[in-house]
């Protein structure tokens, strides 16, 4: 499931924020909750995966990056400060802490109107893709 719709200011190695519109028609507002849509932290977690895949994918030779995937390890230090209510902009600011081969140590801290909603801190590992 892809959420992020937008990525904009990679700066290679270094940043990229990811962009999710936040409508109240999303099938994952149905139940949770019912009569007070909150975007889940599971969702804002993926979110930051997919921002800093995105950002891994461009710091790479496409060629070399063409049969690879970025795999989650390890998630620290996460907090959801101030629930993501709909509508509005969510906006997930991702960093690259370290690299260490293939292993990449990540921040990243959500925003909704420059409002901080959520951070973490992540580490995850570029590995092929196992096709059967």
């Amino acid at each position: 499931m892809l959420l992020i719709e937008k990525i904009s200011d990679i700066v290679s190695m270094v940043s990229a924020t990811g962009h999710i519109s936040v409508a109240s028609n999303k099938f994952f507002f149905d139940g949770h909750f019912p009569g007070q849509p909150v975007f889940p932290g599971v969702l804002i977690v993926e979110a930051f995966g997919q921002t800093a895949a995105a950002l891994s994918a461009h710091c790479i030779d496409p060629k070399e990056f063409e049969n690879k995937l970025v795999f989650l390890m390890t998630i620290d230090k996460a907090r959801f400060r101030i629930p993501i209510m709909p509508p509005c902009e969510l906006l997930l600011n991702v960093k690259v802490e370290k690299i260490k081969g293939k292993i990449w140590k990540y921040s990243g801290k959500a925003t909704v109107d420059g409002k901080l909603m959520a951070d973490a801190q992540w580490m995850a590992t570029i590995a092929d893709r196992q096709d059967d």
